[in-house]
């Protein structure tokens, strides 16, 4: 076959193992996935309510193309235009239309290492240069990024709380950032864990789009709203960014699922806020169970924690994973002696937290 020699080093996204799949491996009844950053706590008891209600008999007709509903709702919730928004298969989906639509050989593009993969897989795909600047203290190095921008740069992805570290950038120094960058270089600043954050000092990404008309702000109903499998995510910016990416998007790329219960889970925030709530609380406990153990972790704004072992991360997987504990190995993170733990329920953070003693006893005993 004559395959695009961009794609020949390419590897596939490899998500976390299955439960199924762990619970044969390793013959057990029990398992706790903590490797995905998804909600522990499912999804609002409205979207139950509308699922158990909701027939098949308009199963057979395409979607609505433009998500008008659910436009209309959004645009209503965070206060912009319904011309500002763009729906999409997951963030996942509006990366890869972002990238197809400014991206190509000759153009570069500027992230942070370690960040979210896809955002180099999507540029390599597109035959781009990719810029990576190294973390400092799991936090991006604007101004080292700002060093690497030049004439050809077409994208600054930003990723704030930062995925792997849960690290986030303040409004200060945000600001100042996009003060800075040239106003045809388009920033796309990733909010998936928007909603989990609890810092007084996080920007408002609504305000930043009305002043710099060159950013673009994604965010997802996958992580605190609980739905995941529905695959539906959105992207918000001016009117003249949005009317340039539609033609890019697939026409029925939404389904029709997904747009309602976008649209219910939307309002009811008294779930979002508690599951905010619960994730901090965890998070603090995770947090001292860290220092208690001279553990290195990254503080973090999202709804999973960095921690270092002090080990390879894949022994430390390895043996949670036995236990029925789904993490993710810091390896193929960027972190190789760390793994990221989703923060669960106060029962599944209490096994894992035990577990993690079990390894670190056995650990001490080898050496």
């Amino acid at each position: 076959m004559k395959w695009n020699s961009k794609i020949l080093n390419l590897k596939a996204y490899q998500p976390g193992k299955s439960i199924e799949e762990v619970k044969t491996a390793f013959h057990l009844d029990e398992i706790h996935k903590l490797a995905s950053n998804e909600n522990p706590y499912g999804y609002s008891p409205k979207v139950k309510d509308l699922l158990d209600k909701e027939g098949s008999s308009t199963f057979s007709y395409y979607p609505d193309g433009y998500s008008t509903q659910l436009r209309k709702e959004a645009a209503e919730f965070l206060g912009v235009k319904p011309t500002q928004l763009i729906f999409s298969n997951g963030t996942d989906e509006l990366l890869h239309i972002i990238s197809n639509a400014l991206l190509e050989p000759g153009k570069n593009t500027v992230m942070a290492n370690p960040t979210f993969s896809q955002y180099k897989h999507n540029a390599i795909l597109e035959g781009a240069e990719i810029r990576e600047v190294p973390l400092i203290n799991g936090e991006h190095d604007l101004d080292g990024m700002l060093t690497q921008i030049n004439q050809d740069t077409a994208i600054v992805w930003v990723c704030s709380p930062n995925n792997p570290t849960g690290v986030y950038i303040n409004d200060e120094k945000l600001q100042s950032f996009l003060k800075k960058v040239p106003k045809d270089v388009l920033v796309v600043l990733d909010e998936a864990y928007y909603e989990y954050v609890c810092a007084e000092d996080y920007y408002d990404a609504r305000v930043l789009i009305q002043q710099y008309p060159n950013l673009i702000v994604t965010r997802t109903f996958s992580k605190i709203y609980g739905l995941a499998s529905f695959r539906i995510g959105y992207g918000i910016a001016s009117e003249e960014i949005i009317q340039a990416l539609e033609p890019v998007r697939q026409p029925f790329n939404t389904n029709v699922l997904a747009q309602k219960v976008a649209s219910v889970a939307l309002s009811d925030q008294s779930f979002v806020q508690n599951c905010r709530k619960l994730n901090h609380e965890e998070l603090e406990r995770f947090y001292q169970f860290c220092e208690k153990e001279n553990l290195n972790y990254y503080p973090s704004q999202g709804n999973f924690i960095l921690i270092d072992f002090a080990h390879d991360g894949d022994e430390v997987f390895s043996f949670l994973l036995s236990k029925g504990y789904i993490v993710r190995s810091g390896k193929a993170l960027g972190f190789p002696t760390s793994v990221r733990v989703t923060i669960g329920t106060k029962e599944q953070n209490d096994g894992v937290m035990d577990t993690m003693l079990e390894f670190l006893k056995q650990a001490s005993m080898i050496n």
